[in-house]
């Protein structure tokens, strides 16, 4: 049987709504990964949830990873750095912090912490190490787990909120050890560590010897001063790099633990969701706990039950009449109406409508309509053929959000309106917070067939 545009539709299934309440309430929910494609809302999610958290009596911190300014302005900070910045105007008991990694000085506070000074300053000042730490392919999300891990450690928060990458690379942060150990333990690494390991000129000499060709290569493709710095900073980090995965693999543990919850954050739209079934996937093969996905700027409709088709109709009913309206306007009997004494003017209302002390008298006649006189149905068939539009997207986003819910019917899911506007202060992240846990389906469940 199809279904009945006219009718109202049913709701998700109390079984697969969303509940962030009791997640965010929970003392053994210690970490919440928003995770998520591009311009989602990702961070407004974390924030939203970091604010709603600490209102409802628990000390949070979001940490972001996207460099866009939003999430400080958002808060009423400045700008966010590496280092937590309490946010005020938090209502209820809790406290919020808010901060944002700062890659580079991540890494430079990693060498700090476990090389002596005398070491610690010579990588810091390596050419290599400064191209390393300012943007090698990887470093951004093994220094979000760095961070995450340090966070952790410090058991300064209750709750941890981490915004991801803007990108599918989202998860990526979940590879960052594997990558790293890859490159660690990769032969041109060891390759470059051999001299230091061997000591001095016999070091030296069985590079030179033993790996002429190789080195011969590298120093053609890198230059020889680059191959000279990145010898030096491997022979420093030799120390560091078993204490570099020992981290990273204590912090995948982490985000496999109980403690820790996934949300997968999508807009309602194709590509959106197709990614959000990608990191659903993904998160099951890795073992993480997903708490469920948050499906972001819902549209929807307070006259649902006018479909969209009733409303084109309607409004082409409108237009059809106007159109009749004007053609009987401009025959030559509606012209013959209007001249003098082709009808009896003798008290009737066309005597007043005609007559030429009408506009003049104080009798409250009625008014010529004039050219203007089909306004009124003109605007009500546009603003009908905008509700004939925004029922069609509405049944878009349904049924782009049905399809994700039949491959993944395990998932639960916390719909949240589209706004008319961004979030720009506490208020709105109050308001998103809100709606995040009113556990009100903005999209209408698709009716039985």
């Amino acid at each position: 049987m199809s279904r009945d545009q006219g009718q109202p539709q049913h709701r998700l299934s109390p079984a697969r709504v969303l509940d962030l309440d009791p997640l965010l309430d929970d003392p053994a929910t210690r970490i919440v990964v928003c995770c998520g494609s591009g311009g989602v809302g990702k961070t407004t999610t974390a924030a939203a949830l970091g604010l709603r958290a600490a209102e409802r009596g628990r000390k949070v911190v979001v940490l972001t990873i996207d460099p866009a300014r939003r999430l400080a302005q958002s808060m009423g900070i400045d700008s966010l750095d590496n280092t937590p910045r309490r946010v005020k105007g938090v209502e209820g008991d809790g406290e919020l912090h808010a901060m944002m990694l700062d890659m580079k000085r991540t890494f430079d506070e990693i060498v700090e912490a476990h090389a002596d000074p005398g070491r610690a300053a010579a990588i810091l000042a390596n050419p290599f190490y400064q191209s390393l730490s300012a943007g090698f392919a990887g470093t951004q999300e093994y220094m979000a787990m760095e961070k995450l891990g340090q966070l952790r450690a410090r058991d300064e928060w209750d709750l941890i909120v981490v915004d991801t990458p803007p990108s599918r690379s989202a998860l990526d942060f979940l590879d960052a050890p594997k990558r790293l150990g890859s490159f660690l333990d990769g032969k041109l690494i060891r390759v470059l560590l051999a001299p230091a390991k061997v000591g001095g000129r016999a070091g030296m000499k069985f590079l030179n010897v033993g790996m002429s060709m190789m080195t011969g290569a590298l120093g053609k493709l890198l230059g020889g001063q680059l191959l000279k710095d990145v010898q030096t900073f491997v022979a420093a980090m030799d120390s560091m790099f078993g204490g570099f995965r020992t981290r990273a693999d204590a912090t995948y543990k982490l985000l496999q633990a109980p403690g820790t919850a996934f949300l997968v954050v999508a807009a309602p739209e194709r590509d959106a969701l197709r990614e959000a079934a990608y990191f659903v996937e993904r998160l099951a093969a890795e073992d993480m706990p997903l708490a469920g996905l948050v499906l972001n700027r819902v549209h929807g409709s307070g006259a649902a039950q006018l479909s969209a088709e009733r409303a084109l109709a309607a409004a082409e009913n409108l237009d059809l009449a106007d159109g009749i309206a004007d053609a009987a306007a401009d025959s030559p009997a509606a012209e013959n109406l209007e001249e003098p004494r082709i009808v009896d003017q003798g008290g009737g209302k066309a005597g007043l409508r005609n007559s030429p002390d009408t506009y003049a008298s104080s009798e409250s006649p009625v008014p010529d309509p004039g050219p203007g006189s089909h306004s009124a149905d003109q605007l009500t068939a546009g603003l009908l053929r905008l509700h004939a539009e925004r029922m069609h997207l509405l049944s878009r986003e349904q049924r782009t959000r049905d399809r994700f819910t039949a491959l993944h019917p395990e998932v639960a899911v916390a719909e949240v309106a589209a706004l008319p506007g961004d979030v720009h202060d506490l208020a709105g992240l109050r308001d998103i917070g809100s709606r995040l846990a009113a556990n009100r389906p903005e999209l209408p469940e698709a009716a039985d067939s």
